[in-house]
């Protein structure tokens, strides 16, 4: 791929990098980006992903530009059914997905790194959901996803202040998940993310879906889930070769190759 928005592989880890300096906007050539690297991993799913920025910040966020070109309520409308599907889309793919802001991170960088399953912040990191400066709430599932995971009143805050909110905040808020030192923070994440991807790749699966029954029905949902997902787990030759490497070598030997 070539543009703003990059795909990197390397054993078993897709790294999505976003490159479109000085402020990586999201403009169409970042969306359309975006979209398409992630059609790329639906259609050949890594064993984990990692999506990260170059630059001095992660993203500052829309390009004006794009709203200053919406005509009508209904293009609006338009845009956002497009764009909210993007993580859905993410939070659907089937291995671990992990977001790395190493600075500023602003609305759609924000929300996109909501739709991942962990996020992993900078100590000097900062995010914001700064809609209100436009009048606009955040459309691309920011708010929602903030609820799920620092309840209601957080998400109020988060939004109707427009405010930046260090990482350390964010940790406390557990919306974000490990905050690293600034210094060696892109080797910390890529390694971070490498050891998800030499993981047992079936597993993770499995716990992704148990987490999101137990968000969509509650804890007998989940426990509905568990049994057929853990169950269909010992037909995995993940699983038994793990087994198989404990009994003989003890715990903490086994290596998945994501079967």
């Amino acid at each position: 791929m070539s543009g703003p928005v990059t795909v990197r592989r390397e054993d078993g880890l897709a790294q999505i990098v976003l490159a479109s300096p000085p402020l990586n906007l999201f403009d169409e050539a970042m969306f359309a980006g975006l979209e398409a690297a992630v059609s790329e991993l639906e259609s050949d799913l890594p064993r984990a992903v990692l999506i990260s920025a170059e630059g001095r910040v992660v993203s500052g966020g829309v390009d004006v530009k794009v709203f200053d070109a919406i005509a009508s309520a209904q293009e609006a409308a338009e845009l956002w059914k497009r764009l909210i599907v993007l993580p859905q889309r993410l939070e659907a793919l089937q291995c671990p997905t992990v977001f790395a802001a190493h600075g500023l991170c602003l609305t759609a960088a924000f929300e996109i790194s909501l739709g991942c399953d962990l996020i992993l912040a900078a100590e000097s990191a900062r995010f914001g959901l700064v809609e209100i400066v436009v009048g606009l709430t955040p459309a691309m599932g920011g708010t929602q996803r903030l609820v799920e995971r620092a309840g209601p009143g957080r998400a109020r805050e988060l939004v109707m202040t427009g405010e930046l909110y260090d990482a350390a905040t964010l940790h406390r808020w557990n919306v974000v998940n490990r905050v690293l030192p600034d210094d060696g923070f892109a080797e910390a994440a890529h390694a971070f993310a490498s050891r998800l991807a030499s993981g047992p790749t079936r597993a993770h699966s499995a716990t992704k879906r148990v987490v999101r029954a137990a968000l969509d029905g509650g804890v007998d949902a989940a426990d509905a889930a568990v049994v057929g997902l853990a169950g269909d787990l010992f037909a995995t030759e993940d699983l038994r070769n793990a087994v198989a490497s404990f009994l003989t070598e003890g715990p903490g030997k086994a290596t998945y190759v994501g079967r």
